[in-house]
């Protein structure tokens, strides 16, 4: 009996998708729950199924973005803009999300058409690109690998912009050497036109206090205390030859393919198999294998013959250990039981084992591998999963500094030195502008204090208690203090730095409410020594990830400022 077919429905055509009041209030929504854990004081979130499972607490964009599920094409847009741009850059996911959302909602009040704004939004944001990248900018500092006190302050900014990792700042300053330690040791000495950076295993211990967490060079295997009991490193003075598999050796036939086998009669399957493996095995301990990898499993009779040959056999290593492996050992992966190239062998300077908590470990040390094994430690699964998201993200931020050794200052003093520069800078030249690209003067000056205070918004969401915010007249620099500070004249007072550190209160300034209208001002473009030296203490931000995050912010704003229809096919 065939069952009724339904009849396909039309696709439903919606025009002027952002006019739509439900859509508006719903990214307004996603900008709240953003720009709520912006920040090092930014509120946690929690996001669970309400029929079961796990729940995720969280206020990394990456994570949140992969538990939400946005239905409207629109917010599709959007998320999708900034998990892309997490993916290829780790930082800057809030920012971008919340620019985006504050650049739509701005520039639908204007009341100007959405060709203009898309125009100007396009030439505000060239402004900004060539601004940053010039020498002239204030916000840029240089990097210096020869000295540690700015990378170490990039990777303070990432973690303190993670509270659900719930480090204390001794364990902060412990895990931000030990990712600085694991960043240098993946890169290869002697290295001059082009690097080949290494890479960074984290290796979990959970239920261990986050002091415990250490940096090893080589790779941390693990493995059972029995197996530990088994296994004795060969006593060599030379390095040891090790044989890579990524074949299984159990001698099922899972990976026979499709069709059929034909075995003649008496002939028992499984004893030629055993055959082939213990052949191999002969093999190996020709060669002078010491140590046999393999990334699934291995048949126990050959680990039984290759023990008794000294051979160390380590099976169900798994697919994600086998690129790092492949580094350490210099060894070329073997997909099949014939070893006819023995240039497919590696080698290590040394095996051991080690224990760390209540697991036990294989620790293969190399010979000059830019491969290392960051163990990392944390009370509780909920701050391991996010101490982990951070790490992986510092180290990111950090090789994106090689390519481009800058830094932009953080704390919120970036996006309003920016916006201050943007004003002035559309002030001063509006009539060259006009003459450009079309537009008058008064939608220049509109549109760029629409875009001004999107910046602002962004670091505005860095205050989640209420307090004041103000920016100076002299830098453009973003300030806080206490929400019962108001009342007081004396800003110099209740003012100690601005949000990056770089300057502070007694020196000889003015300053305005950040939300408030104040005249344009030249905010001064020369970056002091004392940012670069030695003795700095900034805050600053991934130079690539926020200068990524900026053009994606606006190119996405404009996109979704240019929809003219959304048509839903609900078949």
């Amino acid at each position: 009996m065939m069952s009724r077919l339904e009849a396909k429905k039309p696709s439903l055509c919606k025009t002027e998708p952002m006019t739509n009041d439900r859509v508006r209030s719903t990214l307004s929504v996603l900008k709240g729950i953003m720009a709520s854990c912006y920040g090092p004081s930014g509120r946690l979130k929690q996001v669970h199924n309400g029929l079961g499972g796990c729940v995720c607490t969280t206020s990394q964009s990456s994570a949140l973005l992969r538990s939400l599920s946005v239905t409207h094409p629109v917010l599709k847009v959007l998320t999708a803009s900034v998990q892309n741009h997490v993916s290829c850059f780790s930082d800057c996911g809030l920012f971008t999300a919340i620019l985006c959302c504050n650049l739509v909602e701005n520039t639908q009040r204007l009341g100007l058409p959405p060709t203009t704004v898309i125009k100007l939004n396009k030439y505000l944001l060239s402004l900004c690109t060539s601004y940053l990248k010039s020498e002239a900018c204030s916000c840029r500092v240089p990097v210096d690998f020869s000295n540690a006190h700015i990378l170490l302050g990039l990777v303070h900014s990432v973690l303190t912009s993670k509270p659900a990792c719930m480090l204390t700042r001794k364990e902060l300053d412990h895990i931000g050497a030990l990712i600085l330690k694991a960043f240098l040791l993946t890169i290869p000495e002697g290295a001059e036109d082009r690097i080949i950076l290494g890479k960074s295993i984290i290796v979990p211990l959970k239920g261990q206090g986050v002091l415990e967490s250490a940096v090893l060079p080589g790779l941390l295997i693990e493995v059972s205390e029995i197996q530990v009991s088994r296994l004795s490193p060969p006593q060599k003075s030379s390095a040891l030859k090790v044989a890579l598999f990524c074949v299984s050796l159990s001698g099922d036939f899972s990976n026979a393919g499709e069709g059929t086998v034909v075995v003649p009669y008496q002939v028992s399957l499984e004893n030629a198999v055993l055959e082939q493996l213990l052949s191999l095995g002969r093999q190996l301990v020709s060669d002078h294998v010491d140590l046999v990898l393999c990334q699934k499993v291995i048949h126990p009779s050959l680990k039984q013959f290759l023990g008794e040959h000294h051979v160390i056999a380590i099976d169900r290593v798994g697919v994600t250990l086998m690129e790092p492996l492949s580094k350490v050992t210099g060894a070329t992966p073997i997909g099949s039981l014939n070893i006819t190239v023995p240039t497919t062998y590696g080698s290590v300077k040394d095996v051991c084992t080690a224990r760390f908590g209540p697991k036990h470990f294989f620790h293969l040390i190399p010979n000059e591998a830019t491969v290392c094994s960051l163990l990392l430690c944390n009370r509780n699964d909920t701050a391991w999963e996010e101490l982990k998201l951070a790490c992986q993200t510092a180290m990111h931020v950090l090789q994106l500094t090689i390519k481009e050794p800058w830094v932009l200052l953080g704390g919120g003093c970036t996006e309003t030195h920016l916006a201050a520069y943007i004003r002035h800078k559309v002030r001063s030249e509006a009539e060259n502008s006009v003459m450009d690209d079309g537009c008058r003067q008064s939608e220049h000056h509109i549109a760029a204090e629409a875009f001004c205070r999107a910046l602002e918004s962004v670091a505005g969401s860095l205050e989640h208690d209420g307090g004041d915010i103000v920016i100076d007249m002299k830098y453009g620099h973003f300030w806080s203090c206490q929400a019962d500070s108001a009342s007081v004249a004396n800003w110099p007072a209740v003012l100690s730095r601005c949000g990056c550190g770089l300057y502070n209160s007694q020196e000889d300034l003015s300053w305005s409410l950040l939300r408030s209208v104040y005249h344009p001002f030249a905010p001064q473009t020369s970056l002091p020594r004392v940012a670069v030296g030695p003795g700095s203490n900034l805050t600053v931000d991934s130079f690539t990830a926020k200068l990524s995050a900026l053009q994606v912010a606006v190119e996405t704003a404009n996109l979704i400022l240019d929809l003219s229809y959304v048509i839903e096919d609900k078949n």
